[in-house]
Parts: structure tokens; C-alpha cells; sequence
């Protein structure tokens, strides 16, 4: 009688043995597969970020040659010298830049780096768990 539960003993534990390698090989191949998709989206965000990259190069210099074209277009228009446009144009991109940079200083300034709720959740959480941990103790 001792024969048959030490089949069945050796039996259980190839079967666990078994489920067990089996597992390791799905982790590994489950593994595998990531890293294949992982590159594949990197090559595909790659590529989307060249073409964003080349769409604002281009737009970059459109926009400068647009600036250009209206300070040129501005001096022929009021008879005055290139310079004068291009001076007026510097003038116009000075108060937006300057407009807006304030504005970006005052919207940075109400931030806030640290997750103000979270901090205090964790906190709380961390107060019920040592209470929760003392009273154990007890």
C-alpha cells in the first residue's frame, strides 16, 4: 500500500514541477513578445517624432520668412526703409513676447510641483496604518 501514495506523491510533485517550468516559459516568451512590441512602437514613435521634428523646422522657418515678408510689406507700404519694417516688426513680436511671458510667469507661479491631496492621503494612511499596527502589538 505504501507503493501507490508514493506514485502519487511523485506524481503531484512532477505535476507542480511541470506547471511550474511551464509558467517559467510563458513569463519568458510573455517577456519576449514585449520587447518585440516595445521596438516596434519605438521605431513607429521614432518616426513620428522626425516628422513632427521636420514639420517644425518647416513651420519654424515659414514663420520666419512670413515675419519677413510683413516688414518688408509694411516699409513699401508707408514709403519707409527696410529697416524701419523690420524695427516695427521687432517692436510688435517684443510686447507679444513680453505679453505673454508674464502671463506664463503668473499661470507657472500657481503650480504646485508637490500633489498637495496625495501628500495628505498618504499621510493619513500612514497614521491609520501605525495605529493599525499598534493596536496589533497590544
Amino acid at each position: 500500500m505504501a507503493q501507490p501514495e508514493l506514485v502519487q506523491h511523485d506524481s503531484i510533485v512532477g505535476l507542480i514541477r511541470g506547471i511550474l517550468n511551464d509558467l517559467r516559459t510563458l513569463i519568458r516568451e510573455e517577456i519576449a513578445l514585449a520587447r518585440v512590441e516595445i521596438r516596434d512602437q519605438a521605431g513607429r514613435a521614432r518616426a513620428a517624432a522626425m516628422s513632427l521634428g521636420v514639420a517644425v523646422a518647416s513651420l519654424a522657418f515659414a514663420g520666419i520668412f512670413l515675419l519677413i515678408a510683413i516688414a518688408l510689406g509694411i516699409a513699401y507700404l508707408l514709403s519707409w526703409p527696410a529697416w524701419a519694417g523690420f524695427l516695427v516688426m521687432a517692436a510688435l513680436l517684443s510686447l507679444i513676447g513680453v505679453f505673454t511671458l508674464s502671463s506664463g510667469r503668473k499661470r507657472l507661479a500657481r503650480v504646485h510641483a508637490v500633489p498637495e491631496a496625495t501628500l495628505s492621503t498618504l499621510k493619513e494612511n500612514s497614521e491609520w496604518l501605525a495605529k493599525r499596527l499598534s493596536s496589533v502589538r497590544k
